[in-house]
Parts: structure tokens; sequence; C-alpha cells
């Protein structure tokens, strides 16, 4: 069997994975609040737990909110910072003796949905985060790609494609020095500080989606013109076969209705609409992901 672990802020979650695809067991504990050797004790608990309960022992994937430098072997542009400079396959790898793959979260969501969800069947796919954050992977033939630096998909910190007249005096994004990045305009807090600003009133991202008011349909006009925007350019230089969406943002149906053209329309002449295709397995496709770390043979 396969195990996964989704390692968050808050919560580890743990799945194990039959040889074909059946989900045999899933549990959860929260994250130590402590230290980073508390959270290796935790992660290398919750396996030994799960393979005594099926009596079986088998491989394991971990996804987390960053990734493992190759230069350095140490965890890096994690939101969870206390896992930030250690290496943490190693100290798993120490703690229960075995192999560990651990890879990023958004690419681990992709690798998910292109082995048996929404992507499943497709050769190239290109899996979204649109939540707090915006994030992305890739994922050709199903295997999951990361790059030299371990960047690959992270699209959301690309500057706007095509910047109106208005959208060009940009913000500082937290990630360095970089201006007026993707994910500052089409997040959840984004859309929702884009209402406030014009109303004086807080209102969550997928509320924003349903409301009829004047100023809900404007700033999501935006929302949805800056995705297609960006999305061009990725189709532009991926042309993947489908475009998984995952994420809060991804419960919005005008996504799926209308960006698909206005992606064709910004792109370099696609022949047709890409294929913009909502998440199967919701919020377990990290954790599925991380188990699919390890393929077949």
């Amino acid at each position: 069997m396969r195990l996964g672990i989704d390692l968050g802020g808050t919560k580890i979650e743990i799945v194990a994975i039959a040889r074909d695809g059946r989900e045999l067991l899933r549990h959860r504990t929260s994250t130590p609040r402590t230290d980073y050797e508390s959270t290796i004790r935790a992660i290398a608990d919750l396996v030994h737990e799960t393979e005594s309960e099926l009596g079986q022992t088998g491989t394991l994937g971990v996804a987390i909110p960053g990734a493992i430098s190759q230069k350095t072997g140490l965890v890096k542009n994690a939101n969870s910072t206390m896992l930030i400079g250690h290496p943490l396959d190693k100290d798993l790898e120490a703690a229960l003796g075995r192999p560990v793959r651990v890879a990023n979260d958004a690419n681990c969501f992709t690798l998910s949905e292109a082995t048996d969800g929404a992507g499943h069947g497709h050769d190239v796919v290109f899996g979204v985060i649109l939540g707090t954050g915006v994030g992305g992977g890739v994922c050709v033939g199903g295997r999951a790609l990361s790059g030299p630096h371990r960047i690959t998909g992270e699209w959301g910190h690309n500057p706007l494609p095509a910047p109106r007249a208005d959208e060009r005096s940009s913000f500082d994004c937290y990630c360095g020095s970089k201006k007026g990045c993707i994910e500052g305009w089409i997040s959840g807090p984004a859309l929702s500080a884009q209402y406030k600003a014009r109303t004086g009133h807080d209102m969550i991202a997928t509320d924003i989606a349903t409301a009829t008011d004047e100023d809900a349909r404007a700033v999501m006009e935006d929302f949805l013109d800056r995705l297609a925007r960006s999305l061009a350019s990725i189709v532009n230089v991926l042309d993947p076969d489908c475009i998984v969406i995952g994420g809060g943002l991804s419960k919005i149906d005008a996504i799926y209705r209308e960006v698909p053209a206005r992606i064709e329309k910004y792109a370099f002449h696609p022949e047709s609409p890409p294929r913009i295709l909502k998440n199967v397995h919701g919020d377990s496709s990290g954790v599925r992901g991380a188990a699919w770390l390890w393929p077949e043979k």
C-alpha cells in the first residue's frame, strides 16, 4: 500500500491507499505547536499506528507547504515556518527506517488529480490552487515536475499579465522584490480587500461570487478577467491538456462557465477553449497526491 501525509499548519493527515487506488484508512491529528522534533514524532506515530491497524507497511510520501531545496537539502519557502531550515525528508527517514519522498502540496494536489481525479487520462495537467494564496503544479505523463529550484508551477508569483492603466501602480508582494504578483490580484484575500475598498464592508470571496450588488459584480468581473489573462500565459507556455482548479475559490461556478472562452481570447491562437475542470478529490487531493509520489513499480 501507499501512505500519504499532508503536513499543514494546524493538522497532520494520513491516508492509506491500496494498489488499486481504494482508500483504506484516514486519520488526522493536530500539528504540534511546540517544536520541530515534536512534528517528526507525530508523523512517525501516525505512520506506525496506521500500519499497525492495517497489518501491513507501505511507502510514504509527504506533502508540505514549501519545498526541499536541491542545493541545501533543507526546507525552504514554507508558510509553516517551523519547518524552514530542516532536512525533513532525512529526519523522517531516520525516524521510520525507510525512504520518504517529500513534495510541495500544490504538486501533490496536481499529481492526485492527474492520477485518479479530474485530470485522469490527460498527459499534461496544470493544477491550480486558488485560495488564501495562488499556487500550482505541473504533471506530465503521471509524474509531478519540480525543477532544479523546486518552483515549477509557481505562477502566482509572476506579475499580472497585460496590466491595465489602473493595474500598473502595483503593490509590493511579500515574496521579495517583486511587484504586483498574480497572487495579490486574484487570491481570496485579494478579492475581499478589493470589495472592502469599494464598499467599506467585509465579505469573503465565495460570497462575493454569489452576491448581486453592483460592487460585487464589478469585483468578480475583474477577477475573471485577471484569472483568464494569467492562465492564458500558462497556456502559451505549457499548452496543457487540462487545467484543474483547487482551493477554496474552486467553488466559484463562473470560473468554469466564463474563463475558458476568455483564455482563448487572450492566448496565442488556441484552436478551442482550454479545458478548465473542477477538482474531484477536494481537500483530500494533497494527502492522496503525497501517497502517489511513489509510482506503481
